[in-house]
């Protein structure tokens, strides 16, 4: 493939903008979703599979993809959940001897349309000026006007649910199940490395499809709570914000992450809004307000919580900036074992820097176990 001519391909933007590039491999047609951009110099087999991204085109803004081809064991769930991919020069070889097999093989096998030989500084350069938002990537260059108006009719990510996309279907085990310590996890598109995290740490997990009632998690009878990342606008998920204020109110430890700590937000009233062009990446600040210590952070989110809101509210504490725009990153209740973060302590790709958070979560948990015993 690599040595016949390659077609011509297209991203087009909602707002008519076109930039040009050809396709790789020999997957053809369109695919449409969200434009946004991951900051990240490796790690693409993780973003590709981490179900938050669900729905999205990705504007990789390294200059090369694949140049290392792509392992089993680096994926955050069992398929590729963005929707294309976009990229400056794609690596059809690679030179790592752990890789299994190249990234165009897994693409082709995910069936995921691409397009490089895309301008991508300036196509990042444009979003970053005029905000995320939705594009179709496609080899029909010829039906400019029939991409238009379909393009048209594809849904904004403003409220959005898509949590139902990405979420089990069925609850699920994960873990040692003589662990000492029991967590209900509310799946809204959970990365495996998450779970991993709480495995090692030794806990004994149900995840529950993101739905789930109150009632039917507490019936595990776990030691804490745990809400997951992922994808759309947290304010159309009803469910989990009624579950999660029961939560808070039965005492016992709660911890959400990204969409999580959205939710967490909204069972406070804490209002949530979409973001200019979101926050993706591997090396993104974080200030600790409570230690006073940096972090940097593995980020991916297009929505975060209001921090006017969260300043006046009487029983949350803000305790981690984001310090490139100075969102609020992290919160906690005070008098309660609740906590949130915005970004990724689990990282996958990216530092870990903020891996002591799972210890602060698992600490928590021991604490009122003494507690109530």
């Amino acid at each position: 493939m690599k040595y016949q001519k390659r077609k011509k391909a297209i991203i087009l933007l909602a707002d008519g903008t076109i930039f040009y590039g050809k396709a790789v491999g020999n997957i053809k047609g369109s695919a449409f979703g969200e434009v946004c951009f991951n900051t990240g110099m490796t790690g693409y087999q993780e973003i590709f599979t981490d179900p938050s991204y669900y729905g999205q085109l990705m504007i990789a803004t390294n200059a090369h993809i694949g140049n290392y081809g792509v392992a089993d064991d680096e994926i955050e769930s069992e398929s590729i959940k963005i929707a294309g991919l976009v990229c400056r020069n794609f690596s059809y070889q690679y030179s790592r001897p752990a890789a299994q097999n190249s990234l165009e093989s897994f693409l082709a096998k995910n069936n995921l349309l691409t397009i490089s030989d895309v301008d991508t500084r300036a196509l990042v350069a444009y979003i970053r000026d005029n905000g995320a938002m939705n594009a179709v990537i496609s080899t029909e260059v010829e039906n400019i006007d029939s991409l238009k108006k379909q393009l048209a009719g594809i849904p904004n990510m403003n409220g959005l649910e898509l949590a139902s996309k990405v979420s089990t279907k069925e609850a699920y085990y994960f873990g040692n199940a003589d662990s000492t310590i029991k967590i209900s996890a509310l799946d809204m598109g959970i990365k495996r490395n998450i779970l991993r995290n709480l495995a090692k740490r030794d806990c004994y997990i149900k995840v529950f499809p993101y739905d789930t009632s109150f009632e039917e998690m507490k019936a595990f009878n776990p030691d804490g709570y745990f809400l997951s990342n992922g994808p759309g606008d947290p304010q159309p998920l009803q469910n989990a914000i009624k579950a999660t204020k029961q939560i808070i109110k039965s005492g016992i430890p709660l911890f959400g992450i990204c969409l999580g700590h959205q939710i967490i937000a909204l069972a406070n009233g804490i209002s949530t809004f979409k973001m200019h062009n979101g926050h993706r990446g591997i090396n993104h600040p974080i200030l600790n307000l409570i230690t006073g210590k940096g972090e940097i952070t593995s980020q991916n989110h297009g929505f975060a919580i209001n921090k006017e809101d969260t300043e006046q509210h009487p029983d949350i504490e803000i305790t981690h900036i984001h310090l490139n725009d100075n969102t609020v990153a992290g919160i906690r209740i005070k008098n309660k074992p609740v906590f949130s973060v915005q970004y990724h302590p689990e990282a996958s790709p990216g530092p870990h820097d903020a891996s002591y958070l799972f210890d602060e979560f698992i600490e928590n948990i021991k604490k009122h176990k003494l507690q109530t015993a």
